[in-house]
């Protein structure tokens, strides 16, 4: 029987340590709205409080938990992807939860090399678009 070993990358340890998990994991999924959480040190209960007036005030420029923060959490995801693939070339990459509906994100995660977008059913046509578009803008 043939089986692949794989795991969620949601805490930045992980991501800074990946070249180890992949000696022994065949793919990593990225759980970002964890590594968001845990990056930003903001809970998902209490963000709708304050980050509505941290994207008034240009704090932020989204929603982190809506939009890929790519400055810091998608750094991790690219530090992840390059640091797995230097132990595992192949390492098969994807991007789960609410992110990977997202074009935006989806557009940054096709850039740093991830293979594989999941999500919701219903932002299942959305991701579709944005990754053949992704694919398109930045051959």
């Amino acid at each position: 029987m043939e089986y692949q070993i794989g795991t969620m990358i949601e805490i930045p340890r992980a991501a800074l340590t990946a070249e180890d998990i992949a000696k022994e994991a065949d793919y990593f999924s990225f759980g970002t709205n964890d590594l968001t959480q845990m990056t930003f040190g903001y809970s998902r209960d209490d963000v709708g409080s304050f980050v509505p007036e941290y994207i008034n005030q240009k704090v932020l420029h989204a929603d982190p938990f809506e939009v890929l923060d790519t400055h810091g959490v998608g750094k991790l995801v690219e530090i992840a992807v390059n640091l797995g693939r230097t132990s595992k070339k192949d390492l098969k990459t994807s991007i789960c939860g609410e992110h990977g509906g997202d074009p935006e994100s989806i557009e940054f995660c096709y850039k740093v090399g991830l293979n594989v977008v999941s999500c919701s059913p219903f932002r299942v046509p959305i991701a579709r678009l944005a990754a053949a578009q992704s694919v398109i803008k930045n051959r």
